[in-house]
This record gives C-alpha cells, structure tokens and sequence, in this order.
C-alpha cells in the first residue's frame, strides 16, 4: 500500500495535467470555431453588400442612360424608355431577392443606408417616368443618389471594420487643348 500512496502524487499530476490539456484544446477549438464562424459571415456579409451596390447600381445606369435620351444626362448611350423597361424590369428582378438577404444579413446601420440609397434611385426612375426635360432636376437626383451610395459604403466599412475608402466620385478632367 505505501507503494500506491508513494505513486499518487505522480498520478495526480498526470491527471491534472491531462485534464489541464484537455482544457486548454478545448478553449482553443472554440476560440477557432469562432473566429471561423466570425469570418465565415463576415465574408458573407462582404459578398451580400456588393452583389446589392451591383444590383442597384445597374438600375443607376439604365436611369442615366434613359436620362440622356430625354436630354438630362450627357451619357453618351442613350436609351430610350421603352428600350429600357424590359432591362429596368431584370434589374427590379435582380434587386429584390438580394434586398432581403440584406435584410437578414446586413447589420441594422448597413440597411438603413441601402434602404436611403434605394429611395433616392427610386426617385430616379419616377422623375424619368414623367419624361421632363429639367437637367438642373435631374442633377440634383444624382447628387442625392451619388451621396446615399456614399454613406452606403461608408456603413459597409464601418459593419466590416474595413478601413475608409474612395468616394467613388470621379472627376472628369477636360481633355487638354490641342488633344
């Protein structure tokens, strides 16, 4: 017996060290699990944001080139309205089922400024339904939009912890004399 009381000390110590490892693979799987998981819908999300920005950004392009065709916009394809309403229907389509995955999947602040942008497009297409021939109008609606599309982005990287990115405003540089 005082053979086995002489081991126990060395037994104790390797079960507690076993159950101490044990412990800590444990922890350490979860902690991965998580930040898998963590990134796994971060990616998602990431995916989600674009594919809407694509998808309301393609009924934005029909409207600028609808736009020029009534005299509105200088973009130098212009299509006329009934040319359009078949893709402006695809582009509805398209828009629609990634809206509600952005509803179950976009952080709260994220919706709010794809719902302002998707607002301001709207009202894009309701001012080309009218047909008017008002440019100073229809710049204002782009400048509303362009900024709705901004703070979408911003939101975007703020939900993605990314860092600040581009505007996405452009400006066009004349081209210099004697080009």
């Amino acid at each position: 017996m005082s053979a086995f009381i002489e081991q126990l000390p060395t037994l104790l110590g390797v079960a507690v060290g076993a159950l101490g490892s044990y412990l800590a693979i444990v922890r350490g799987d979860r902690a991965r699990f998580r930040r898998e998981r963590t990134a796994h819908w971060e990616e998602r999300r990431l995916s989600l944001y674009a594919d809407y920005a694509r998808a309301l950004k393609r009924t934005v392009s029909l409207t600028y080139r609808v736009a020029s065709h009534l005299g509105n916009d200088p973009h130098p394809h212009p299509l006329s309205p009934e040319e359009a309403a078949p893709h402006m229907a695809e582009a509805l389509d398209a828009r629609d089922p990634v809206g509600e995955a952005l509803l179950m999947l976009g952080s709260p602040d994220v919706v709010d400024r794809a719902r302002q942008w998707v607002v301001a497009v709207m009202e894009m297409e309701r001012f080309l339904e009218t047909r008017v021939r008002d440019p100073d109008a229809w710049a204002d609606l782009l400048n509303r939009q362009r900024a709705a599309r901004e703070r979408y982005y911003v939101a975007v990287r703020g939900d993605l912890a990314l860092p600040p990115g581009h505007s996405g405003r452009w400006i066009l540089e004349p081209p210099p004399p004697g080009s």
